[in-house]
C-alpha cells in the first residue's frame, strides 16, 4: 500500500509529464496545488511518525505504572493493619470493623481496623507521619 507521500509524488510526476505551461493561469494553479499537496503529505508523515513515537512512550509509561500499582497494592495487601477491601464499597463481611482515618499532614484517607485503633497509633502510609489515637474500647462499641 502506497503512502500519501508516495501518491503525491506520483501525481506530481504525472503533472510534470504533461508538459503543462506554467505561465498560464491553469498551469500556475495546478503547480501551486501540487506544492500544497506535497507540503501536506510531508506534514502528515511527520505527524504519523510523532504519533507512533508518543504511542511507544505512553505504552512504556503504562507498563511502568502497572508495575508500580502492583507493587504498591501488593504491599498493602500484605499489611494486616490496613483495609483489605471489606469495608464501605465491599459486600463481603470479613468480620473485622474498619474505620476511615485521615492524616492531618497530607489529607490522605485510609482504613484501619479496630485493633490498630486500640493500639494507639499508626504511621501514615502516604507521608510517614506518626498518627496517634486516643480511643478506648467502649468508645468504639458506642459507635457501632
Amino acid at each position: 500500500m502506497a503512502t500519501i507521500t508516495e501518491k503525491v509524488a506520483y501525481l506530481k510526476g504525472l503533472v510534470e509529464g504533461m508538459d503543462i505551461d506554467q505561465s498560464t493561469k491553469e498551469g500556475k494553479v495546478l503547480t501551486a496545488v501540487m506544492d500544497v499537496l506535497s507540503d501536506l503529505a510531508t506534514t502528515l508523515e511527520d505527524l504519523e511518525d510523532y504519533t507512533a513515537e508518543l504511542t511507544e512512550q505512553v505504552d512504556a509509561i503504562d507498563e511502568d505504572l502497572d508495575l508500580l500499582e502492583s507493587d504498591y497494592y501488593e504491599e498493602w495487601e500484605e499489611d494486616d493493619d490496613y483495609c483489605d477491601g471489606c469495608c464501605d464499597d465491599c459486600d463481603e463481611d470479613c468480620g473485622d470493623e474498619f474505620y476511615d482515618v485521615t492524616c492531618p499532614s497530607c489529607d490522605t484517607t485510609f482504613c484501619v481496623d479496630e485493633e490498630t485503633l486500640l493500639e494507639g497509633g499508626i504511621e501514615c502510609p502516604n507521608c510517614g507521619e506518626n498518627l496517634e489515637f486516643e480511643i478506648e474500647e467502649d468508645e468504639i462499641e458506642e459507635e457501632d
